[in-house]
């Protein structure tokens, strides 16, 4: 694992991540509209090549072995 680095919910992800990883942030943060995540941030880690990013409340956004990107809220991928 490589770490990566952290940036603060409604911040700009790293330019290093893909348009689609991007979009896949951008889609969780805006189902968290209306709620107080100022102090919220998301962590970005490399793994195997590919990137992994968490949110504090535990989503996770990761590219799998073909190619898509997955979104895990802890329950069930979205």
């Amino acid at each position: 694992m490589q770490l990566g680095t952290r940036w603060s919910v409604g911040g700009e992800p790293p330019a290093r991540l893909s348009p689609e990883v991007r979009a896949a942030v951008r889609a969780v943060e805006g189902e968290l509209l209306g709620r107080d995540t100022t102090m919220w941030r998301w962590t970005l880690t490399w793994l195997e090549g590919r990137p992994v990013v968490e949110l504090d409340d535990g989503t996770v956004i990761r590219v799998a072995n073909d190619g898509t990107v997955v979104t895990d809220n802890g329950d069930t991928p979205r």
